[in-house]
């Protein structure tokens, strides 16, 4: 008997969930809409908007999202009784999406943002937000960016026929060697510690520490870690 009750109850709690439950493509007929809604008024792309909200939720089926209508983990306090969170609760999805409008018009660091991209460059805007401070992940505009292609959410930032999208920066691999290079250094006749550090802005101690060295003395030929 106790085992037939837990077998419906574990059911109950599985249908629950899944009627919950979602996926990426129905989060965004669901939500798509209001995105653009927000995209018109303040200027900033829909497919943005999308992929945060994507990003951030599980397209709806994290803990805050499904308890706290909250689909961009914004802070703040919430009276619900079902969860304990940090993050704040919303009466609808639809006011988490106006918080988010809110939170990034009302920082100093992100509100130049509306100025200075449309709502078509939505690279742009990514990454500005992660400069911005939003994110503390060095990835999180590629992630967003990533969630942007792979659904096609750029299809609903209203573009012009004849719009043509700014190239993506090149990290030139130049600067990515001559960096590598500035951290290390061969020694060379004549060197020493300290004149080694000093053409280097540290010290011999750091250099010392960074490459496991119990004494001063250098052999021509020998890399050194800075």
């Amino acid at each position: 008997m106790v085992r037939s009750l837990l077998f419906v109850w574990l059911c109950v709690l599985a249908i629950t969930f899944s009627a919950k439950a979602q996926t990426t493509a129905e989060y965004i007929a669901e939500n798509v809409e209001y995105a653009q809604t927000l995209m018109r008024e303040h200027k900033i792309p829909a497919s943005v908007i999308l992929a945060v909200a994507i990003h951030e939720s599980a397209s709806g089926t994290s803990k805050i999202a499904r308890y706290l209508n909250n689909h961009f983990g914004i802070k703040g306090p919430n009276s619900n009784t079902e969860i304990r969170s940090s993050y704040r609760d919303y009466p609808s999805p639809k006011e988490s999406y106006d918080s988010f409008l809110e939170f990034l018009k009302s920082r100093s660091s992100l509100s130049p943002l509306f100025d200075k991209y449309d709502q078509f460059d939505y690279r742009s805007w990514a990454r500005g937000i992660q400069r911005g401070g939003y994110a503390r992940s060095r990835t999180w505009a590629s992630q967003i960016i990533g969630i942007i292609k792979r659904n096609n959410l750029s299809q609903y930032d209203e573009r012009p026929d004849d719009y043509v999208e700014p190239p993506a920066p090149v990290v030139s691999r130049t600067h990515r060697s001559s960096k590598k290079s500035r951290s290390t250094y061969i020694v060379k006749k004549g060197d020493s510690l300290n004149k080694i550090a000093k053409s280097r802005g540290t010290t011999a101690a750091s250099i010392m520490k960074k490459n496991g060295l119990k004494g001063a003395a250098l052999k021509p030929g020998q890399k050194l870690k800075l």
